[in-house]
Parts: structure tokens; C-alpha cells; sequence
């Protein structure tokens, strides 16, 4: 039987051409993709395409975005063996994260992929990163199931786990990284896939959930030197937030002076959602290593291991907008939902 993949091109640079009049880039139709894209026609996959209207540059995606991917992809699961959305790379991580927390139960492949040069220009990265994602999101193993059933985002060359993984450069064609996981998959000559750590479901017949309820009202505070008790308390206490990500150094550090201390158990007084995520690219959040760290810990800030920022946004949305419960939150924080923690 045939598979049946659905693209969808929410917007950014790969679905750009250059008009052959003018010169200027301008979004192409992709429902002509196969001509735009010839090597599509040699794999035995039927290919529909979903253009969002308007499209949507990525520095402007919102949550509202996410809940439109989720539930088109909700009323059109049924239909397809997997999804390949088409996104701008600037924010494609947190697309990426918050989708994997949005789709509880998902047993098909949603593969985001994008570009660093338009797909309309000679020396374009898009057609390789298109392909390997339609070829990946169509792959099944003998039993016949998706080979990559989560979400995941397929750039230069390798797929990675979509809430493992981060934008590291504006310029290389190697854009993102998840340095914390190895890469569900790597195209060579062959694509082979790291079964090892691909995460499948214990149902495959289980159905989809899709969480399109979020609770938006999160900050993220970056500790800084030279950071001030006002800045802090702006970032902690103020009543429109409900919860805080506080990127803290190493593994988990911040300042030991009193004042710092004695916002944070303001903040937490005040019933806020304390989260801490490490600054750094690689390496995780462990609070019982040094003093400033355990302080921080009996403050009732709560550990997020090696998260990614990107993923500890989405999977804040997603919980707050599950309950109004805060310490259910919490507990919900220190677990494994869905491969976006090591513990």
C-alpha cells in the first residue's frame, strides 16, 4: 500500500523562488512541489500539500500557530502515514518542542524541516532536507510501523529529536544541534536509524490526544552579572506570571547574594512555578552540587535536568494549560514526558 504524506508549509525561507521577472523571492505553490522538487516523483509516496494562509514568517510565530498545526493535524490523521511541516528556522525548535508535548500518543512521524537559502536558488539546502524528510517520514520497518513516530526536525543531513534540539547558527548550513541526545537518524547513503533511542508507543493503536489548551503566561529570566533586585522582581513576582524559567550558569548556579535569594522564596511564596535550565549548550541542571544550587532548591525552585529552553517553554504551556494546579505542574516538570530529559 502506498503511503500518503502530507507537507505543510506554514511559512519562511524554503518555500521561497525568485521571480524570474523582478528577481524579488516570493512563496511558490506548493501544490506543484513535485515539479519544484522532481526527485519527490521516484519514491513511492502520494504527496499532498496544505498551504497556510497567510503564511507566517517565523520570528512571528505565536502559540496560536501550534494550535493550528495540532489540530490540522488531529483532522488529518487518519488520512496520512506521516507529516512534514515546512517552517522557518528561527523559531522551528520551539514549534518543534511544543508539538511534542501537544501530541500525546502520537505513533506517526511529524518531521519539521526548513532552509538557510530558498529552495528556488542553485545552491539551496532545502531540496536535500525536503527529501530526507519525506523519504523519512514515509520509512516503515518490517512490521509496517513508522520507523520515527515523534516529533522531530530533519536539517543537513541528520534527524533530531524536536524537543532535544536548538539553533545554533544563522549561517551554516548545519544549523541546529541537539547536543544533550544523539540523532534519531542520519542520511549518508543510506539513512540509517539510531533504533536505540527512537522512542515508539507501547499502543500503536493507542488514539491521539492533541492539547490545544495553553496557559501562556511564562517568563524566562537569564541571570546575568550586574543583574538588579528590580529586573528580578519584575521577571518573578509580577501577577501576570505564573511561571519563571530562570537560565541559571553551569549546572545550575546563580547569585548567592541574600537579595537574590530572598526574591526567589518571595516569588515562590507567591505560588510561582520556578523552573532551572542551565545556560550552557550541553551538560544539565543538578541543584545538589554547590551551595548556590541547593539554595536555590530550598527556595522551591524545581530541577530541568538538560532541557532545552525551547522545550521547557512548550512543555510549561502545555501542563499550566492542563491545570491550575502548581504543584501538580511541578511534580509533572521532573518527569520524562516525551524524551526532552535525561534523569
Amino acid at each position: 500500500m502506498t503511503s500518503a504524506i502530507l507537507i505543510i508549509y506554514t511559512g519562511g525561507t524554503i518555500g521561497m523562488k525568485q521571480d524570474p521577472v523582478d528577481g524579488a523571492l516570493r512563496p511558490f505553490d506548493f501544490s506543484q512541489i513535485q515539479e519544484e522538487v522532481p526527485e519527490l516523483k521516484k519514491f513511492a509516496v502520494r504527496i499532498d500539500s496544505y498551504t497556510f494562509d497567510p503564511l507566517i514568517d517565523s520570528s512571528d510565530v505565536e502559540p496560536s500557530l501550534w494550535t493550528r498545526l495540532a489540530g490540522l493535524i488531529r483532522n488529518r490523521y487518519d488520512e496520512y502515514d506521516g507529516f512534514v511541516i515546512l517552517h522557518g528556522t528561527d523559531t522551528m525548535a520551539y514549534s518543534a518542542s511544543a508539538l511534542s508535548f501537544m501530541l500525546e500518543g502520537l505513533a506517526k512521524p511529524v518531521i519539521f524541516t526548513g532552509s538557510q537559502l530558498p529552495i528556488g536558488v542553485p545552491r539551496t539546502d532545502g531540496k536535500e532536507n525536503l527529501i530526507s524528510a519525506v523519504e523519512i517520514a514515509a520509512a516503515k520497518d518490517a512490521d509496517g510501523h513508522p520507523m520515527v513516530p515523534e516529533v522531530s526536525i530533519c536539517f543537513d543531513a541528520r534527524l533530531l529529536r524536536g524537543n532535544r534540539t536548538s539553533k545554533l547558527s544563522a549561517e551554516e548550513f548545519h544549523a541546529f544541534r541537539s547536543i544533550n541526545f544523539p540523532a534519531l537518524a542520519e542520511a549518508g547513503v543510506n539513512i540509517r536509524y539510531n533504533r536505540r533511542v527512537i522512542r515508539c508507543p507501547a499502543d500503536w493503536e493507542q488514539p491521539l490526544t492533541v492539547h490545544t489548551q495553553l496557559d501562556t503566561r511564562v517568563s524566562i529570566l537569564k541571570i546575568h552579572p550586574g543583574i538588579t533586585p528590580e529586573v528580578m522582581r519584575i521577571f518573578l513576582c509580577a501577577p501576570e506570571i505564573r511561571a519563571v524559567i530562570i537560565e541559571t550558569y553551569g549546572s545550575g548556579n546563580a547569585i548567592s547574594k541574600p537579595w537574590f535569594i530572598d526574591i526567589i522564596r518571595e516569588a515562590g511564596a507567591l505560588g510561582k512555578i520556578l523552573l532551572n535550565v542551565t545556560q550552557c549548550n550541553s551538560g544539565s541542571v543538578n541543584m545538589d552540587l554547590y551551595a548556590t544550587g541547593k539554595s536555590l532548591k530550598e527556595a522551591g525552585v524545581v530541577s530541568g535536568y538538560d532541557s532545552t529552553t525551547e522545550a521547557a517553554l512548550g512543555k510549561l504551556f502545555v501542563l499550566m494549560g492542563l491545570s491550575d494546579d502548581n504543584a501538580w505542574v511541578k511534580t509533572q516538570l521532573q518527569e520524562d514526558l516525551c524524551g526532552e530529559i535525561s534523569k
